[in-house]
This record gives C-alpha cells, sequence and structure tokens, in this order.
C-alpha cells in the first residue's frame, strides 16, 4: 500500500471494478507499477498480486482501476479466496498523482467491496501507508520482515543430512503433485503458503527467473519430506530463500537448517553477493534460525485490518 491519503478531489476521477483486465489493461498496471517501484524502492505490490494481475481472470480476485479521463493513476486488487480471514488488498497510486486522495478514495472502495472486512499490505511500513490506514479505520496486525546477509565471503558449513535423506533437484511435471501435498502439509498454518494450487505452480514455473536447478527436494525412502525452493532477483542480484518446507514428522532432526545451507551455497555458485528472506516477525523461532546465520532485518512488510 502506497499512496497519500490526503482528502482533496480530482475532477473526473473515477473507479472501474473488473473481475479481469485486458492485455492493454494488464500493461497500463504494470507500467504504473514500475513507475512507482523506481519512486519508492520497493515493489507496491506482492509477487502474488502480480502473479494474479498478469495470468488472466482468477476466482475471487478483483482489480480496481482508478482513473482520470484516459489515465491511469491507481490500481488496487482485493483477493477474497481464503475461507476464514478477511479480504486481503493492496493498492498503489502512481507517484506522479499522489497527494489528491486517490489512495483515500480506493482504499474506500475496498472497504465496500469487502464489507468492511479488509485486511490491506503495506509495503516498506512507509508513514504515508500507516496514515492512510488510520484515515481508512484499520488497525496493525501483522509485520513480515525481509531479512538479508551477505553470500561473499560465503561462511555457512557444509550441510549434513539427517540419516536416510538424500537431496536432488526439482522435475516440473513429474514432482508437482507431491510437492502440492507436502507444501500443504508444512504451511497448513500459514494460509497464504499453504493453499498454493497447481495453477499457482504452473504460474510460477511460467515466470522469467524459475530455474529447477534451484528447487531442491529431500527425500526418504523414496518419499518426499523436504524442500528448499530458491529465486533468484537478477536485476537486483539478490538470491532469495523462496520457501523452505519440512513435513511435520520430519521436522526438528536438522533437516531445514541442512536444506537452506544447500540453498544459499547454491546462490552463491551462482556470483550473487546477498541472499534474503520474508519471515513472519511473530515466527521467532524461524527468526533466531536466521539471525543464527547471520540475516538482519532488511525491511518491513505492515498488514493493517478492520476491527474483527
Amino acid at each position: 500500500m502506497t499512496s497519500d491519503a490526503a482528502p482533496a478531489l480530482e475532477p473526473g476521477r473515477q473507479i472501474h471494478t473488473l473481475d479481469e483486465l485486458s492485455p492493454g489493461q494488464v500493461q497500463d498496471v504494470l507500467d504504473l507499477l514500475e513507475a512507482a517501484d523506481r519512486a519508492d524502492g520497493m515493489h507496491a505490490v506482492s509477487e502474488q498480486g502480480r502473479l494474479y494481475l498478469r495470468h488472466g481472470r482468477r476466482e475471487g480476485v478483483r482489480h480496481f482501476l482508478l482513473t482520470v479521463g484516459p489515465h491511469l493513476y491507481g490500481y488496487a486488487q482485493l483477493e477474497d479466496t481464503d475461507p476464514v480471514e478477511a479480504p486481503a488488498a493492496e493498492l498503489v497510486v502512481h507517484p506522479s498523482h499522489r497527494g489528491r486522495g486517490h489512495g483515500r478514495a480506493l482504499g474506500t472502495a475496498l472497504l465496500t467491496a469487502s464489507g468492511k472486512r479488509l485486511r490491506v499490505w503495506a509495503h516498506g511500513g512507509k508513514s504515508a501507508a500507516r496514515h492512510l490506514a488510520q484515515v481508512l479505520g484499520l488497525t496493525l496486525f501483522r509485520e513480515l520482515r525481509q531479512m538479508r546477509r551477505p553470500l561473499v565471503p560465503l561462511d555457512i558449513p557444509e550441510p549434513v543430512l539427517p540419516e536416510g535423506v538424500t537431496v536432488r533437484t526439482f522435475v516440473p511435471g513429474q514432482d508437482d503433485t507431491a510437492w502440492l501435498a507436502v507444501n500443504a502439509a508444512a504451511f497448513a498454518h500459514h494460509p497464504e503458503q499453504g493453499s498454493l494450487t497447481q495453477r499457482d505452480l504452473d504460474d510460477r514455473m511460467e515466470e522469467p527467473w524459475f530455474d529447477p536447478k534451484g528447487f531442491f527436494l529431500a527425500e526418504k525412502e523414496g518419499r518426499l519430506v523436504g524442500f528448499h525452493w530458491t529465486k533468484t532477483h537478477a536485476e537486483e542480484q539478490l538470491g532469495e530463500v523462496y520457501v523452505v518446507g519440512i513435513l511435520p514428522e520430519a521436522q526438528g532432526g536438522g533437516l531445514g537448517k541442512a536444506l537452506t545451507a544447500i540453498g544459499l551455497r547454491h546462490l552463491a555458485g551462482q556470483g550473487l553477493p546477498t541472499a534474503m528472506l520474508y519471515v513472519d516477525a511473530d515466527n521467532t523461532a524461524a527468526v533466531t534460525v536466521y539471525e543464527r546465520i547471520g540475516f538482519v532485518t532488511h525491511e518491513v512488510d505492515l498488514m493493517y485490518r478492520t476491527e474483527s
């Protein structure tokens, strides 16, 4: 969520709510996001939101286009796919058109569309976004940390796998079903990650960054028990611990630590100077583990919600 909450009105402003965007509308939104990214130094819309934007209609996902005349000044996305949690949203206003009440207009539209039951991300936790959340009557309830550590020099110990565990790389089309099952079990407590479907996996495998050589699977007696999926951000020269998942019954034996080391060594081998990851601030066990291997908090994303 990046915007300015000033209440000024803009003549000719309209907000169009759509279930699917045309290719031209998608490109207009991508251009807006690129301009915001350059101005803010971070992505205003998450990877998942960008996938929803680019890959056609998705059940439960709506797009909000704020226009003034023929020009796109703002964009918001509302995802209502979680059977328990309130709908989740992201919004952004073009950096050249902030301070005119567009963010507040989009936020109000999201509140109306969600029946005033809403969660909104504020990536980077900037003051303008915090102020907008306050104006909309939202309260802070989640903090997602981006942590980073250098990969040069590489001081990651040689990984030690639990007895009987072997590691290989992901084979698209062969490992999809087994991976989805392990991911769902490992992240049953995490609705965003644990609810990934075959289409979500397919969307990611179509992305330019996808490389199965950086997607590590741990097996024991022929059964998948854990994984470490890495990601490369080529422009930023960043490697990412994209997701590490371990079956509940395989946890506690050092497999997660070993898989993390394998992935970091792989990223270092690609010549990347820095690694990053995302972790919830209240997951103190995971934060402690990552701090012990050299990660420190780089920035935070904040989620606000209506009072439940």
